[in-house]
């Protein structure tokens, strides 16, 4: 009987160490399952946060494109714009039309080397 007595108590020692030497481990395993999902969930957030940037900076240089297409443009206009304003023909017709002046004659020019 006291054989048996010993036997038991021997039984609950090593269920109980046993239950005690497992319930660490799963403390252990259930943070570092968390630190694992932790790092799943951020790592996710980074790389959609940086596909959002990546499609931000894209809408960025098509908008800064249009522009420098528009600039372009408005830059030819006023060269073509100068082009006409500076024409000989046209400052002599408002010369003659709107000032009243007149062509100078060959003995009335002077030319200064």
């Amino acid at each position: 009987m006291t054989r048996t007595a010993n036997l038991s108590a021997e039984r609950v020692l090593w269920i109980e160490g046993r239950a005690r030497g497992k319930s660490v481990p799963m403390k252990s395993n259930l943070l570092l399952m968390v630190l694992l999902l932790f790092s799943i969930v951020g790592g996710s957030l980074i790389y959609v946060w940086s596909l959002i940037q990546v499609i931000q900076a894209g809408y960025e240089i098509s908008s800064a494109m249009k522009v420098g297409r528009a600039l372009a443009e408005e830059n030819k206009r006023l060269k073509v714009e100068v082009a006409t304003l500076k024409s000989y023909a046209r400052i002599e017709r408002l010369a003659v039309e709107e000032l009243g002046m007149s062509k100078s004659k060959p003995d009335q020019v002077i030319i200064i080397r």
